[in-house]
């Protein structure tokens, strides 16, 4: 079913509608705007996030002449948050966004992800490619062998982090979740609104080729060290409208940060699901990659991150702007000018 519930207005640009879509699996809460008989555009939000993060893009596509929409993932915004963490494997919520499409009338889409989304993009173009026209992901490369610690250790810049001191590069704060889960959730729920305006911050070019905060959350006995809690912090209102963080904190009320964060726990699943891809998860769709070049998580300049995705992708185009991980809040206008040269590019 679907049901509209109270529009989201920012005073500039389409409204955003609100809807709910229910299976006898799962509901599924979604932003959208656009005329729906219009190509369609889905916009995937990652960790910690929910679909509100894309309203820039949501306008600008929608001004396009796109029918725009962006769910929020299960465990996440007004969507279902089942309680076993085995309910946040890829394969999950790929099948959440096929059912999502196909009562969206199923017409092949462009699947725009962000960090995790991207991640549910890329496995689901894999293993139903006639779902997409193209793929946007940005600021995490796709792994075809799966998204998991096992695919992406082996690809660490071990010239910015050796071996010996950084078994897990900056990946040890994924590792922190395997094998502290309980600690990691306590001390992002310490302080929701604090937690969440400490992780969205901007990049900056002084963390080009220096350790990550995130290689060292083990050492420091958490994420925010021996306080377990996240010290005072102001959003930035660059990044996220003050009305759109509001309703981020209370997404996260909702839920806490349990279910979001049971997506790192299923590696051995996911990787089990990569594999079940046809032709070794290639992906013959045109694909655009947009790099943060200040992102020390996943930046792919300089290092092999983005090595199987140039392989899986045999048309893959590559652009990389000046920002951080969060380069869809940060560099709004730039990321919705490299899609839009892409589709044109592309004649999409």
């Amino acid at each position: 079913m679907t049901d509209p519930l109270q529009p989201i207005s920012s005073g500039a640009g389409p409204t955003l509608h609100q809807r709910t879509f229910s299976s006898p699996r799962q509901t599924t809460h979604y932003i959208e705007c656009g005329q729906a008989d219009a190509p369609l555009m889905i916009f995937l939000h990652g960790w910690p996030s929910i679909s509100l993060m894309w309203r820039a893009q949501m306008d600008a596509f929608a001004a396009d002449g796109w029918h725009c929409v962006a769910p929020d993932l299960r465990g996440f915004g007004g969507s279902s948050a089942p309680a076993a963490n085995e309910a946040y494997t890829i394969e999950e919520v790929v099948v959440d966004m096929a059912e999502l499409h196909d009562h969206l009338g199923g017409r092949p889409a462009i699947w725009v992800g962000h960090d995790w989304g991207c991640v549910v993009v890329g496995e689901l173009v894999a293993h139903q490619p006639k779902r997409s026209r193209g793929v946007v992901l940005t600021s995490l490369a796709y792994q075809p062998a799966g998204h998991a610690l096992h695919t992406v250790v082996p690809l660490v810049d071990r010239t910015i982090y050796p071996a010996d001191q950084y078994p897990d590069g900056q990946w040890d704060y994924y590792r922190y979740y395997t094998t502290h889960f309980e600690a990691a959730v306590a001390d992002l729920e310490a302080d929701l609104a604090a937690s969440l305006a400490s992780i969205f911050r901007p990049g900056s070019a002084a963390g080009i080729d220096k350790v990550s905060p995130n290689a060292m959350v083990t050492r420091n006995g958490g994420r925010f060290g021996a306080a377990h809690r996240a010290p005072p912090t102001e959003p930035d209102p660059a990044l996220w409208p003050p009305a759109d963080f509001d309703a981020l904190v209370q997404a996260f009320k909702t839920h806490g940060f349990r279910p979001s964060c049971a997506w790192y726990l299923n590696d051995d699943a996911n990787i089990a699901y990569a594999r079940k891809a046809p032709n070794g998860g290639r992906i013959a769709q045109p694909v655009l990659f947009v790099n943060g070049d200040f992102d020390q998580i996943c930046t792919i300049i300089g290092n092999r991150q983005g090595d199987p995705m140039s392989a899986a992708c045999p048309d893959l185009t590559v652009t990389s702007i000046p920002a951080g991980h969060w380069l869809p809040l940060e560099r709004k206008a730039e990321h919705i000018e490299a899609i839009r040269t892409w589709l044109r590019n592309k004649k999409l």
